[in-house]
């Protein structure tokens, strides 16, 4: 069976945010037997938890993309738009996590921050609905 990029990249990050769930499934594991209060450090808790959704997450636009009929071009570029991000979120949650110096990066009211989400919704809403077009678009 011939996969197409954009189905293969989306299969791809599909298994590598598995894994990092799993991974920081074990990191949250650990700090909640080492914590006094049973819990995890907030942004470790995010990054675990985001981690696998944004894995399902793939799995379901490599769906779309499979079936989509859009050009091949256009479908990669929406996906690597999806998987860069999610994984971009995923690391800053792990890094805000091995920081363990704020339980809200948000509060800071950074210029950067705030730019970087305007691009981050920018592209995962413009990538979904590219590659969901491109499902309707087939399934019609």
């Amino acid at each position: 069976m011939l996969i197409d990029r954009a189905t293969s990249l989306g299969l791809i990050f599909a298994g590598i945010l598995f894994l990092a769930g799993l991974l920081t499934g074990i990191w949250k594991f650990q700090q909640m037997m080492a914590s006094s209060d049973g819990l995890a450090h907030r942004y470790v808790d995010i990054a675990h938890r985001a981690a696998l959704t944004y894995s399902f997450a793939c799995i379901l636009l490599s769906v779309f993309s499979f079936i989509s009929q859009l050009d091949e071009h256009i479908e990669f570029y929406a996906m690597l738009a999806l998987v860069s991000y999610f994984s971009i979120a995923v690391m800053s949650y792990i890094a805000e996590g091995v920081k363990q110096k704020t339980d809200n990066v948000m509060a800071a009211k950074s210029p950067f921050i705030s730019a970087f989400m305007v691009t981050l919704i920018v592209a995962e809403v413009s990538g979904f609905m590219v590659l969901f077009y491109g499902l309707i678009r087939a399934l019609i």
